[in-house]
């Protein structure tokens, strides 16, 4: 005989959801028993899963887990205006790795839940997956949040994660979309792109660490060496690029007044800076003299 459906409230709280979620995931232990059998072809995809990708070789590997070991994990279903037809809301790769495997009934567990929960449950579920990407994870929080109101400490107690990774994960979403698609292919890691989130250059420079292979650590100091403004580099490549006349007059001045001193000249032009260090008030005030004479001097 078959179990009565049991009716859960709308508008549930995100930990009630997470029950849900869990039941499927926890089913391996046989704490939780399956509702009954369905046949394959009475199972629907959900039209809304937010997931749209699921890799072929992902799907043959647990394929041929499900013909060694069975389907362990019941999905989680519901009705639909159809008595011969229920709408897989948890597990669809578990459903289509059977019909690969020729496996012609799933045991499930049956649940009456609205759209809006439906699709709650299944980015929840998205989340609990190990191969999905950082911005995809990124995704399915900024759509519990922006569509069911969720807050981030509320996502990272339901889902044992902290606060600061839910945070961090969503800041990756402020990058460029050519950026985003590089974590998506994997050819940047998370950590490359949470360095590039402050740099209004973000394209550029993902270019640069993909081609030149940078840890994370260069990139960081990549980014770094690019917030300085391109005045600023052109003054320090100068600084670094005196020639021999510039030295010598620095050293000349240094050993006059007994300070230190150091000029930097402008590239291409005629302008700069000179620099005089003292060290003690006394040295100030003996350098403010020389000054004076040396003004008196030239004003005759």
């Amino acid at each position: 005989m078959e179990k009565k459906m049991e009716r859960r409230g709308l508008g549930r709280g995100l930990s009630a959801l997470m029950a849900d979620v869990r039941l499927d995931q926890t089913a391996a232990d046989g704490a939780i028993a399956p509702d009954r059998l369905l046949a394959t072809d009475r199972l629907i995809a959900n039209p809304n899963q937010p997931r749209r990708t699921f890799e072929p070789s992902a799907l043959k590997d647990l394929a041929d887990s499900l013909r060694k070991k069975g389907i362990i994990q019941p999905l989680i279903v519901r009705p639909t205006g159809n008595p011969e037809q229920f709408e897989i809301v948890a597990g669809e790769r578990r459903w289509r790795a059977a019909q690969m495997a020729q496996i012609h009934q799933v045991p499930v567990i049956v649940r009456e839940l609205d759209d809006t929960e439906v699709l709650e449950i299944a980015i929840i579920e998205n989340v609990q997956r190990a191969d999905l990407s950082a911005i995809e994870e990124a995704q399915a929080y900024r759509q519990l949040m922006d569509r069911f109101g969720h807050t981030q400490e509320k996502i990272a107690e339901a889902l044992s994660k902290s606060r600061s990774h839910i945070a961090n994960i969503l800041r990756l979403l402020a990058l460029p979309q050519d950026v985003q698609s590089m974590v998506e292919a994997g050819t940047l890691t998370a950590g490359h792109a949470r360095a590039l989130i402050t740099t209004p250059n973000a394209t550029e420079l993902a270019r640069q660490v993909v081609g030149r292979g940078l840890t994370v650590r260069q990139t960081e100091a990549l980014v770094r060496k690019s917030a300085v403004p391109a005045a600023a580099r052109a003054r320090l490549a100068g600084m670094r690029e005196k020639d021999a006349d510039t030295r010598v007059l620095e050293g000349d001045l240094s050993a006059n007044l007994k300070m230190g001193v150091t000029i930097n000249h402008e590239p291409g032009g005629e302008r700069g800076r000179l620099t005089i260090t003292y060290n003690t008030l006394d040295d100030l005030d003996m350098l403010c003299r020389v000054l004076s004479q040396a003004s008196r001097d030239a004003l005759g």
